[in-house]
């Protein structure tokens, strides 16, 4: 039932003649080539991108973390002859005014 047969290939020449014209025909077969052409193109290159990705991810997962930092020294304590003031936020003494 779903099968193209021989005389509906002829029946849709015939009618692509009649409605674009013989002269155009051939115009029209050969933009539909180059568009399938870089059609075909494009699919490559995307398809050759993810590869690259992919590459570069599996390069990427060979690379070892940073050994752990040296714990930092102790703070030094302050000069024990002045009198330090609090620390104040700037944000907050300007709240409160």
């Amino acid at each position: 039932m779903g099968a193209l047969k021989p005389w509906h290939i002829a029946v849709l020449v015939v009618v692509l003649i009649l409605l674009f014209g013989a002269k155009r025909l051939p115009d029209a077969a050969r933009s539909l080539g180059r568009s399938l052409r870089i059609i075909k193109a494009e699919t490559k290159s995307l398809a050759d991108d993810d590869r690259d990705l992919a590459g570069k991810a599996d390069a990427q997962a060979g690379y070892q973390p940073y050994p752990p930092q040296q714990p930092a020294p102790p703070p030094q304590q302050p000069y024990q002859g002045t009198v330090q003031q609090p620390v104040v936020d700037p944000v907050q003494r300007v709240r409160e005014n």
